[in-house]
Parts: C-alpha cells; structure tokens; sequence
C-alpha cells in the first residue's frame, strides 16, 4: 500500500500562483511514477501532468503546458506541481489529486494508489 497526502490548495485570485504537494508514505517512493490529475465540478477527470519514477521524463496536458511544473524530491517522498506566477486561471479551479503507479506509461488513468485530493479555487 502507499498513502498519498495532498496539500497546498487554496483560494487564490487569477494570475495568482501556488504549490502542490503530495507526501507518499508505505512503499519505497522511488519505484512510483506520480501523476497530478484534477476534477472539475460536471467535468471528466483530467491527467494534468507526470513523472517517470526517476524524474527523467514529464508528461503535461495542453491545457497547462508552460504554466505548471512537475517535479519530484525522492529523497522527501514527495511529488509537487508548481502552477507558476500569473498563470493561474478560474479553469484552472478543481480538486487536484495526486495518484502513483510502477511501471507501463505514465500518460494513463490506470494509477493504482490516490490521495484524497486538495481543491484549488482560482476566483477574484
């Protein structure tokens, strides 16, 4: 098993920036590719962005390509989406979830292990 902690959402106003968290505990995180996916309210789940296990290979949505960064501390067990300094935007607003997987391709919905999900609210 592996747990998965989101943290860092919030309100926070367009144009506005945050940083996404996600603590991995119970397995040797190293051996996890991580994903970042986000749910809208009446939308479909959406894979935001991923990383390779090693952190050597990243996967972005073209919804957020140039404005979010994934990035991993393997050392911290912990994965982090960076949404960048005037960038955020209202649709960007969802519960972002955090999920991990071994193996197979990292642009997918099969991950096996999911956090709890932390909501981010982009409003004036």
């Amino acid at each position: 098993q592996v747990q998965l902690v989101e943290s860092g959402g919030g309100l926070v106003q367009p144009g506005g920036s945050l940083r996404l968290s996600c603590a991995a505990s119970g397995r040797t995180f190293s051996n996890y590719a991580m994903g970042w996916f986000r749910q809208a309210p009446g939308k479909e789940r959406e894979l935001v962005a991923a990383i390779t296990s090693s952190g050597g290979r990243t996967y972005y949505a073209d919804s957020v390509k140039g404005r979010f960064t994934i990035s991993r501390d393997n050392a911290k067990n912990t994965v982090y989406l960076q949404m960048k300094m005037n960038s955020l935007q209202p649709e960007d607003t969802a519960v972002y979830y955090c999920a991990a997987k071994i193996g197979g391709d990292i642009v997918t919905f099969q991950y096996t292990y999911w956090g709890q999900g932390t909501q981010v609210t982009v409003s004036s």
